[in-house]
């Protein structure tokens, strides 16, 4: 059967995040690909100008399109702007039975523009958060949903990694690319498990538009190929450094860059 993974989350209009890297992160990685947008931005390498939600009706409309045709094997989940559509989403994952759902808590966007209204954190936490079977906060989003200072090292990374698996997460990613040292570490912490240290040489560029998406979505990707979480997130751990690597093989925009979500096939090609 042909593994299948929808990605929920906003639109990116310089193709870099969002749903583009989210498909092209499920073409690359050979899994088919399907799309709920909830909100469209305007925006490009140098930030974000503007942001038009879509309405939750809508969204219901092409959540309940895509479930009552689709195989969904995985879901990924970016963007939610607004506290009405985090509801609408919830439902629809409800009504669908949905199952391996990843929750990339994206608050805001690589250039520092907020992409979630305040008022709907305390709604992500809440509504989303305990449907998912991972969130992927990176480490200033873990601190913005705890209310804490940034994470300084492994040991309070491991200790918000938990604090969020009291507040309903069955597993978290703390990812530490906002961190600093020779190695990117991401910790994959488990409700009632230990703690999986995945580690990446960090790669000196300005290139890093859309990774957190990519990762999130590249994890979701192998949920629906068949694996497990530890090993999923591994194969994420692994595309997602590579892409970053070979992102100044190219040159596109004036701020910061996408990675290269294709470097497989193009290198062949």
């Amino acid at each position: 059967m042909t593994p299948i993974a929808l990605t929920i989350a906003g639109s990116d209009s310089s193709g870099g995040a969002g749903i583009q890297a989210d498909l092209k992160t499920f073409a690359a990685l050979e899994v088919y690909g399907a799309s709920v947008i909830t909100a469209l931005t305007a925006q490009n390498t140098r930030g974000v100008s503007g942001i038009h939600d879509v309405p939750p009706d809508f969204i219901t409309k092409q959540m309940d399109a895509v479930f009552s045709d689709l195989a969904v094997g995985a879901v990924k989940i970016g963007m939610l702007s607004r506290v009405e559509a985090i509801a609408a989403v919830a439902a629809g994952l409800d009504r669908h039975k949905a199952r391996n759902i990843v929750l990339d808590p994206v608050m805001v966007a690589s250039s520092g523009d907020r992409l979630l209204a305040k008022n709907a954190v305390e709604a992500l936490t809440r509504t989303l958060m305990p449907r998912a079977m991972l969130i992927t906060p990176n480490l200033p989003e873990a601190a913005a949903l705890l209310d804490q200072p940034i994470a300084g090292n492994e040991g309070e990374m491991e200790q918000q990694a938990r604090a969020l698996l009291k507040r309903g997460a069955k597993a978290v990613l703390m990812k530490g690319g906002h961190g600093s040292g020779r190695q990117s570490v991401d910790l994959l912490v488990e409700a009632g498990g230990g703690v999986a240290r995945l580690a990446g040489r960090r790669v000196a560029t300005k290139n890093t538009h859309g990774t957190g998406c990519t990762l999130s979505s590249a994890i979701a990707a192998g949920l629906a190929k068949g694996l497990g979480l530890y090993d999923a997130a591994t194969a994420a751990k692994t595309y997602v450094s590579t892409a970053i690597a070979a992102a100044d093989m190219r040159s596109v925009g004036h701020g910061h860059g996408p990675m290269h979500h294709f470097y497989r096939q193009w290198r062949k090609t």
